[in-house]
C-alpha cells in the first residue's frame, strides 16, 4: 500500500493555510490563500476545499493517498457532529462543515478548535512527541489550551475542556473581571493583554519605570524591560509567571501529565518566564506529583495549528 498522507487546514479570519503530514507528523508542505470572510460562508467553504485540492496536486502525493482532512477554527466547535457553533473570526454559526467537506472532498473529515489542535499538533510532532501526556498552555491575546491524555485530545463531555485560561487563580481581592464574565482568570494576568493591562495601570500609578503609554505597550517589551532590571517590569513578569505556574499546580494535581508545554507569542519571553513558571510550580506542587514533570517551549510556532489538524485523522 502506498504511503498516506493527511492535510491539516488552520482556518483563520485573514488566511487559510492548509499542509501535507505524513503519518510520522512530519509536515512536507505547507500552502496559504485568503480565506475573504467577506463573501459568506459558502466562499470560505469553496476556499477550503480548493487549496486542500490544489497542495495536493502541487505535492509528490496522488489524491488516492489522501487519507482525510483536518480543519483547526478559533471558536466554538461540535466535534462530534462535525459543526462549527460559533466562529466570529471566520463569520461562522452553526455551519455543518465536516458533512460539506466531505461531500465536497469525498474523504473524512475532523474539526476541533485552534487550542486543541496546536496542542494535538505539538504532542504529536513538536515538544511533546513521543509523550502520552501532557497539557498546553497557548498565551497569546488570551489564553488557550489543549490537554491530551493517553496520545489523544481530551474533550470533556461537552467538548469544552481545556480551557485553561478560564481557571480561577487570583484572589478575589486583587481580582479583576475577565472576558468570560467570570473573576480571576488566568486569561486575566498572563495573557499578553493582562500583561500589557499590568504595565498600564503601573505607568497610570506613576511607578517609577522605563516603560511609557506613549510607546503604546506590548507584551515584549514589558519582557525586555524586565530583562534590562526594570523593576516594576520584574513584578509584572513575576505576577503572570506565579498564576501560570499555580494554574499548572492544580492540573498536575488533576491530570498528572509528564509535560506541560508553553506556546503562543508570550512563550518567546524565555527563560525570564520559563524559570520563574518552573519556581512556581516546584514550590505549590506536592513532591510526587511534580517528579519527572517538564515545562518546555512550545516547538512548531504557527505551523502547530495545521499539524494537530492533521493529526485529528489519526489521533482523536
Amino acid at each position: 500500500m502506498s504511503e498516506q498522507i493527511y492535510v491539516g487546514v488552520d482556518l483563520g479570519g485573514t488566511a487559510i493555510k492548509v499542509g501535507i503530514c505524513n503519518q510520522a507528523g512530519q509536515l512536507i508542505q505547507t500552502y496559504e490563500g485568503p480565506t475573504e470572510t467577506e463573501k459568506g460562508v459558502d466562499v470560505v467553504v469553496d476556499n477550503i476545499e480548493k487549496y486542500v485540492r490544489h497542495i495536493v496536486e502541487q505535492s509528490p502525493y496522488s489524491w488516492d493517498q489522501l487519507a482525510g482532512v483536518g480543519a483547526g477554527v478559533a471558536g466554538f466547535t461540535n466535534v462530534r457532529e462535525g459543526i462549527i457553533i460559533l466562529a466570529p473570526n471566520v463569520g461562522f454559526r452553526d455551519v455543518p462543515i465536516r458533512a460539506i467537506l466531505e461531500e465536497k472532498i469525498g474523504k473524512p473529515i475532523k474539526i476541533d478548535n485552534d487550542a486543541n489542535v496546536a496542542a494535538l499538533g505539538e504532542a504529536w510532532s513538536g515538544a511533546g512527541r513521543g509523550i502520552e501526556n501532557c497539557v498546553c498552555y497557548t498565551l497569546g491575546t488570551g489564553v488557550g489550551g489543549g490537554i491530551i491524555i493517553n496520545g489523544k485530545i481530551y474533550q470533556g463531555f461537552s467538548g469544552l475542556a481545556g480551557e485553561l485560561g478560564h481557571i480561577s487563580v487570583v484572589p478575589d481581592l486583587e481580582a479583576i473581571q475577565c472576558g468570560c464574565g467570570e473573576m480571576g482568570c488566568l486569561e486575566t494576568v498572563s495573557s499578553a493583554t493582562g500583561i500589557i493591562r499590568m504595565a498600564k495601570d503601573a505607568v497610570e500609578r506613576g511607578d517609577r519605570t522605563s516603560l511609557a503609554l506613549e510607546t503604546n505597550i506590548a507584551a515584549k517589551e514589558v519582557f525586555d524591560a524586565a530583562k534590562a532590571g526594570d523593576e516594576v517590569a520584574l513584578r509584572i513578569v513575576k505576577r503572570a509567571a506565579f498564576y501560570l505556574g499555580k494554574s499548572m499546580a492544580a492540573v498536575a494535581a488533576t491530570l498528572n501529565p509528564e509535560v506541560f508545554i508553553i506556546g503562543g507569542g508570550v512563550s518567546k519571553a524565555g527563560d525570564i518566564l520559563f524559570n520563574e513558571v518552573r519556581d512556581v510550580f516546584a514550590k505549590l506542587t506536592p513532591e510526587p506529583l511534580q517528579k519527572g514533570v517538564s515545562i518546555l517551549p512550545a516547538q512548531l510556532g504557527n505551523d502547530a495549528g495545521i499539524v494537530g489538524a492533521a493529526g485529528l485523522l489519526l489521533r482523536s
